[in-house]
């Protein structure tokens, strides 16, 4: 009689499930989040935290001192080999749907004997460098927003304390945003693609338009002057951060398979559209900016805090570069509000199975609205916190920018060399997006090699050149270095007590009948 009943509690189950929650299925969990992006709704939750122009303003302390070949030349390469990490993300994003991705890879494809400590190791980092990307995001935001005072009275120079009192205004916006339906999110994500493209129309027409004497195409794609204290060659690799740190929003995509429609193909879609469009929209834009800027030790050292500020007032004057900056402002903002959506998903990913502080409260989903809203303020008041860096000084305000960079490169890193050293072909079901057996597994060397690069070189080593003292060093060696180790060091004394790695949250028999349901529905995919 009890194996009756649970046969039919089982098809009642299975009756409610589509191809996405029965795909979810397979992975151990049952679907709580509603489903409400569209393919282009994903790609633009990636391409929204990207937002090509406010990312090239607010991280152009990068690029501006590697010169015009940093600019141009160090923005093209480096999103080939971002292009390489997406294409492995893409293939795991499309064979395993899940927000959790990064870890719940981790785990997968990791031997037995370290998948434990490395999915944890993982899902740490993941959510520091999500933490990081949001306070770095909304830190660049409320420095756009100063800069504007700064244009209307040239005495105006902002503070530590204002600058932080704006970026926790605009930090508690966003939360409150952040908590509302998704379908009114995901709706949001059409304009910001609009606007985006609006501003950089507007960029690539005026600019060019408004300056005097632009540098010759030879000077945009050859100059080798450097405006740093490193060799050229370096302050070229160190430009890259630039590009690094804007285009390295294409994971936002994972996090948000379980709600995305047909996740299986809008995951992948989502990361190397995004990955491409930024990339070549980039080099575009940066040829042109290197175009129009004809003092670039004069647009480094801008009284404004912002350099796209200096260049838009050196080319449009001050009234346009107001409405620019305004515009600017909006995107960004945007920008936090996508990043969060993201980071509170995998916070509530890797909460569902346990591993963060407070799990039991930051797990719980608001039904009515279909948002896990404690998700969203756990980010967003962990944000408001390691914000606290920038009144320091700007050296550990610049951290911010890093910080997101080496967090998600480990995250990153971490499943593809797993896939990469112990990827076996018949442990492995791919999905729609899948390059073949061969070049996968090329790949995912490349993709690792590169980010082993990008974590312990471009992401570590101080911006403005090899004498260090506080006041220039990274600190982003610090907050990394004591987030890794602490987290291991948990782990070994208490975590591995409990941390079994991600957990299921359906019954054993729905799973094994969904699998079923699948092999006979799919029997090309049944190895």
């Amino acid at each position: 009689m009890e194996e009756k009943v649970t046969t039919v509690e089982t098809e009642k189950a299975l009756a409610g499930f589509n191809a996405d929650d029965e795909l979810l299925a397979q992975l151990g969990y049952k679907a709580e989040l509603k489903r409400n992006f569209s393919v282009i709704e994903v790609f633009g939750i990636a391409f929204s935290i990207m937002s090509l122009l406010p990312s090239i303003a607010a991280s152009m302390v990068y690029s501006l001192p590697g010169g015009a070949i940093g600019m141009t030349w160090g923005w093209l390469v480096p999103s080939i080999f971002i292009l390489s990490v997406g294409i492995a993300m893409a293939e795991f994003g499309s064979a395993l749907p899940t927000s959790g991705g990064l870890y719940w890879w981790t785990f997968r494809f990791s031997p037995k004997k370290i998948q434990r400590p490395l999915c944890f190791l993982a899902g740490y980092s993941n959510t520091l460098g999500l933490i990081g990307g949001t306070c770095s995001i909304t830190y660049g935001l409320a420095n756009f927003i100063l800069s504007i005072p700064a244009i209307c009275d040239p005495s105006f120079v902002p503070n530590a304390y204002q600058s932080y009192g704006v970026f926790v205004a605009c930090m508690i916006s966003i939360a409150v945003a952040g908590s509302i339906a998704t379908p009114i999110i995901s709706r949001l994500q059409g304009l910001c693609i609009v606007l985006n493209l609006i501003v950089i129309v507007i960029t690539v027409i005026a600019l060019p338009i408004g300056t005097e004497k632009l540098n010759s195409a030879k000077f945009v794609f050859t100059d080798t002057t450097s405006y740093s204290e490193w060799p050229t060659g370096w302050a070229f690799f160190m430009s890259w951060l630039s590009a690094v740190w804007t285009i390295g929003a294409f994971d936002s995509c994972v996090h948000m398979a379980e709600e995305a429609s047909n996740a299986a193909r809008a995951v992948p879609l989502g990361i190397v559209l995004s990955i491409a469009m930024c990339g070549l929209l980039g080099f575009t834009v940066m040829a042109i900016i290197v175009a129009c800027i004809p003092d670039f030790e004069a647009v480094l050292n801008n009284p404004y805090g912002q350099p796209m500020a200096q260049i838009y007032l050196n080319s449009l004057g001050k009234n346009w570069t107001i409405a620019m900056m305004v515009l600017l402002c909006i995107i960004q903002w945007f920008m936090g509000l996508s990043i969060v959506v993201a980071a509170s998903r995998q916070t509530w990913a890797f909460s569902r199975d346990g591993a963060l502080p407070f799990s039991r409260i930051v797990r719980v989903v608001n039904y009515k609205l279909g948002v896990p809203v404690r998700a969203v303020w756990f980010v967003c008041l962990c944000a408001i916190l390691v914000g606290l860096l920038s009144m320091i000084d700007p050296a550990a305000a610049n951290a911010l920018f890093s910080l997101a960079v080496a967090s998600n490169g480990l995250a990153w890193w971490l499943p593809i060399v797993c896939r990469a050293i112990w990827f076996k072909r018949d442990d492995f079901t791919p999905g729609p997006f899948y390059l073949g057996h061969t070049l996968s597994r090329i790949n995912c060397f490349v993709a690792s090699t590169y980010l082993v690069f990008s974590i312990c070189v471009l992401s570590m080593f101080p911006n403005a050149g090899p004498n260090v003292d506080k006041s220039t060093m990274n600190y982003t060696c610090v907050l990394n270095g004591t987030v890794w180790l602490g987290c291991l060091v948990y782990y070994a004394i208490d975590a591995h007590k409990w941390f079994e790695g991600p957990k299921t949250t359906l019954d054993e028999d729905i799973i094994v009948a969904v699998e079923a349901v699948h092999a006979a529905e799919h029997p090309e995919t049944t190895k």
